[in-house]
């Protein structure tokens, strides 16, 4: 009985716009805060001395190269290094001294989707046993949520085998 009810209802729904908005003719603008304009990965120091660099959105099973700017450190010289403790998605391709800090390149893997934070550690090579602890955050879309725009300092450097896909040569037994 709710069922044939049901189909019996008129749905009344209703749009309002703001006061002063012409509905005829006008152009669909969006506005953005101007602080996201400002499309860089973003360097922050955190509370313990450690960095969090947030990289965006990246998609899941491709690898990046990313560049930023590390503040400089009193506990680190310029002979900078990774420490031998190295991640399995996070490489670190070279760190050079600059007027700001230290410019750091890095490659990374985006493994699984979600929001993802992978470490390196960096230390003086002169064996005073400093390391600087450098967080990097990435979130992470599945393959089928389209490509990200991504930040300056982010370039995608390739797309990694997946193995479930429907690309596959295999036909199976027979």
């Amino acid at each position: 009985m709710a069922a044939a009810n049901k189909g019996n209802k008129p749905r009344v729904r209703s749009i309002r716009f703001a006061a002063g908005h012409d509905v005829e003719g006008s152009q669909s603008h969006v506005h953005f805060d101007e602080k996201l304009h400002d499309s860089v990965v973003m360097v922050t120091q955190e509370s313990d001395g450690s960095f969090l660099v947030k990289v965006g959105f990246l998609k899941i099973l491709h690898r990046y190269e990313i560049t930023f700017t590390l503040p400089s450190v009193q506990r680190l010289s310029k002979d900078v290094r990774e420490a031998p403790v190295p991640s399995l998605h996070l490489k670190l391709l070279s760190i050079m001294p600059v007027p700001e800090g230290y410019s750091v390149k890095c490659e990374y893997t985006a493994h699984k989707e979600g929001v993802l934070k992978e470490e390196m550690l960096l230390a003086c090579e002169g064996g005073t046993g400093t390391c600087v602890r450098v967080v990097v955050q990435a979130r992470v879309m599945d393959r089928h949520h389209g490509t990200p725009m991504l930040l300056d300092g982010v370039k995608c450097v390739g797309a990694e085998l997946e193995y479930d896909s429907e690309h596959s040569d295999w036909h199976g037994f027979d």
